[in-house]
């Protein structure tokens, strides 16, 4: 069975660990106004959520 002949450094080892977070958030389309959005989060164009207004949102003139 293969043993490791010396300890693996910290900086080694965590080199090794930080391609994990490389995905994509995961978007999808507000059904108000159809711009994508982060899943499980407010419209931040229209301010709604699940079909109710949650933020108003004013527009600049």
């Amino acid at each position: 069975m293969a043993v490791p002949k010396r300890k693996v450094s910290k900086q080694r080892q965590r080199k090794r660990r930080t391609f994990y977070k490389l995905e994509t958030p995961n978007l999808v389309r507000c059904s108000q106004c159809h711009t994508l959005k982060r899943q499980h989060r407010v419209c931040e164009e229209c301010g709604y959520y699940d079909g109710k207004e949650v933020i108003k949102i004013e527009e600049e003139k």
